[in-house]
């Protein structure tokens, strides 16, 4: 299972990358390993505003629709719009092009509450 050391995670599975004030989000490889093959990833909060925790969409695979939850809160700027073709991205490259959204974070003392790879990495062993 592949946990890059160069970002945050939560215990719901997703990942953050963070550039400035700017944050990059999606799902880990042990996310898309569980749900399998993903066919659709839709995301209707773009230029929303949205707090810590709130859905900010799905993502469906063949078997099960599961919500993606805000990891820290702020407002989408951005969707990883080839991902509307292309969805199994999401299965072959999760943390490259496999992300999901941007956003501008609103509050970054939240990064605070983000799980490091070492303690993802145990939590999902």
């Amino acid at each position: 299972m592949n946990i890059p050391k160069d970002l945050k995670y939560t215990k719901d599975h997703e990942w953050i990358k963070v550039d400035g004030d700017i944050a990059t989000i999606g799902i880990t490889d042990f996310a898309q390993g569980e749900l399998g093959d993903i066919v659709y990833v839709e995301v209707d909060t773009i230029d929303e505003t949205l707090e810590k925790e709130e859905v900010f969409g799905t993502v469906e695979a063949v078997k099960t629709v599961s919500d993606l939850f805000m990891p820290i809160s702020g407002e989408i700027i951005e969707f990883n719009e080839s991902l509307e073709s292309n969805p199994e991205k999401v299965n072959e490259d999760p943390y490259n092009e496999g992300w999901m959204i941007k956003l501008k974070m609103s509050d970054s003392s939240e990064l605070e509450d983000l799980l490091s790879p070492e303690d993802y990495q145990n939590t999902v062993s």
